[in-house]
């Protein structure tokens, strides 16, 4: 389906109030063309030669008809303007709420290649330019037409010659638009596409400052900038040369064109005996025709807006087709944390495995250690078992049900995870345990909060849990960050837990708080710990070994010391060094 058809599809939903503004915007158009006919009809009957008495009054009774008109016009061009700026706005409502739930659908390697920034800039700006075309545009057009179409019919009603001549105007805004379109097209993709790439890297860059300033990166960060800076307003500046070739200088040398023909027109009438032309005719064909290049002018100087916004539509459509994670009918309940690898292999791109024939059997409440060096394949084996990929080949099962015949919303109901690095939102501390979920009171949130060592977080907030949080928590320590994500995973009581490396970016003195709020954390549930110090899972019920995606050992941590293996030495050196 074309972009135009799917544009007209969103209209339709709010059809209703399109109907009323093209109603109101008749009426408005037909209160504009009576004007100049009232105007004609003064002039005729009731403006004599100088030397004559002219009586006023009908002359008054007509003016005060032509204000009435006025000002009648301008209420209905006001409506107008209300009810189309309103029923675009609540389709780009619906367009942006949309696309919203859909990049939701999308499965996560869908987000792995494209920046966070364009994501954004495809609903916020993309779906702003798409606002433009229904709320400025489109009234724009739709009333330039309707006025040039009335006008036109008005014209040929006084005088056909005149008639024809307006009419050729018609077929060379139409060529122009064709032609405007087809040169514009590439400036605007290119326009749009380094808007994004500007919102992208900085987004990338107010999330790496840090590292930006550590490193002094920032003239090299600036000179990216500014070379994406400059082909977007190098494109842009083709955009407005070709603006100012068309606006004002196509349609005033086409206006031109047409009243020298009106000029020829009226002095023939005036030099032949039959004079078919009076002084109001020609006021009112003259008056008309002035009228008639208002819209024009009108339609042109909007051609940017509609490019742009086709190319912004183009960009939202191209997202909404990208094609959502299937959703399965069957649901499960995770009751008891029975989980089994059976033989899953997997990989991020075609022929280019991570993980290969991965075997592991976690029974209910059972803590399960992954460790291997950087590229093992130990956040891959997280990643499969939130589901956020799929094995290539094998299956995961969770209390004997294949997760891949299930949704994943169910699966993860019964399932909690705490990052290395937790996110926490803008908001409170209770509102980043309870996540905004009616089911978590804020007793539940205060007793996980407290039984993960809580009291940690609080002695030094005033406000306590509801302390404010800024963005990514910035204004909080690694280790309260950390409690509050462990109070998070324990109000939501997951059957199933999986903690990435919490230990990895902390100090020894917290690590031992930590592992305390782990401990509590871990009790009944089946745990899988991504381990970065071995001293966090040495009591752990299996410990997993993994090199370059295959398991190279498998025991408790005694039986892998005496295997004397690849954990043996990671553990001795880790050992060494404390």
């Amino acid at each position: 389906m074309s972009t135009t058809k799917r544009l007209l599809n969103e209209a339709l939903k709010e059809r209703r109030r399109f109907i009323i503004g093209f109603i109101i915007l008749f009426f408005a158009v037909a209160a504009e063309l009576i004007g100049p006919v009232i105007g004609m009809h003064i002039i005729d009957n009731y403006i004599k030669t100088a030397g004559e008495y002219i009586n006023m009054i009908p002359i008054y009774k007509l003016l005060a008809v032509y204000f009435i008109i006025a000002i009648i016009y301008a209420v209905l061009s006001y409506y107008q303007t209300l009810v189309f700026q309103t029923a675009g706005s609540n389709v780009i409502k619906h367009l942006r709420t949309n696309l919203f739930e859909h990049i939701q659908k999308l499965p996560i390697k869908y987000f792995d290649n494209l920046p966070a920034g364009k994501v954004v800039a495809r609903i916020t700006n993309d779906t702003q330019t798409i606002l433009e075309l229904f709320t400025v545009m489109l009234p724009t057009y739709i009333a330039g037409f309707t006025n040039i179409i009335g006008i036109i019919i008005v014209i040929f009603y006084f005088n056909v010659k005149v008639g024809f001549v307006a009419l050729i105007v018609v077929p060379l805004l139409f060529f122009w638009l064709m032609f405007y379109r087809k040169i514009s097209d590439r400036y605007n993709h290119i326009v749009r596409e380094r808007n994004s790439d500007m919102n992208a890297m900085l987004n990338e860059s107010i999330n790496g400052m840090t590292m930006i300033q550590a490193f002094n990166q920032e003239e090299k960060i600036k000179a990216e900038y500014v070379a994406l800076n400059r082909e977007y307003l190098n494109n842009y500046e083709r955009i407005i040369k070709l603006d100012s070739l068309t606006s004002h200088n196509l349609m005033g040398i086409i206006r031109s064109g047409v009243f020298l023909i009106m000029i020829y027109i009226f002095g023939q009438s005036f030099l032949s005996q039959q004079a078919t032309l009076t002084a109001g005719m020609m006021y009112v064909l003259v008056d008309y025709l002035t009228r008639l290049f208002n819209p024009m002018f009108n339609i042109v100087n909007q051609l940017n807006v509609l490019e742009q916004a086709r190319v912004s539509s183009n960009r939202v459509f191209e997202m909404m087709d990208e094609t959502p994670e299937p959703i399965e009918k069957d649901t499960i309940n995770i009751k008891n944390g029975d989980v089994l690898f059976d033989n899953v292999s997997f990989g991020y791109k075609p022929n280019e495995p991570v993980l290969k024939k991965i075997n592991i059997h976690a029974l209910p409440g059972q803590t399960i250690g992954l460790v291997g060096h950087t590229g093992s394949g130990k956040s891959s084996i997280m990643n499969l078992l939130f589901r956020f990929y799929d094995p290539t080949s094998g299956k995961i099962m969770i209390d004997g049900i294949d997760t891949s015949t299930v949704t994943k919303s169910s699966m993860r109901e019964g399932m909690g995870i705490v990052l290395q690095d937790p996110y926490l939102y803008t908001g409170t501390i209770l509102s980043n345990i309870t996540l905004g979920d009616a089911r978590i009171s804020r007793d539940v949130a205060e007793q996980a909060l407290m039984r993960v060592g809580g009291h940690r977080v609080l002695q030094s907030l005033e406000q306590g849990i509801d302390t404010p949080v800024v963005e990514r928590g910035a204004t909080l320590s690694s280790g309260q960050r950390q409690l509050i994500s462990f109070a998070r995973a324990l109000a939501f009581n997951p059957k199933i837990l999986i903690l990435d490396e919490a230990t990895a970016s902390i100090d020894s003195e917290t690590e031992a708080m930590i592992q305390e709020a782990m401990d509590v954390l871990k009790e009944g549930r089946t745990t899988f710990v991504i381990a970065h110090r071995l001293s966090t899972i040495k009591q752990a019920d299996q410990i997993i070994v993994l090199d370059k995606g295959e398991i190279i050992e498998h025991g408790n941590h005694e039986e892998l010391i005496a295997l004397n293996g690849q954990y043996a030495k990671m553990y001795a050196l880790q050992s060494g060094r404390s």
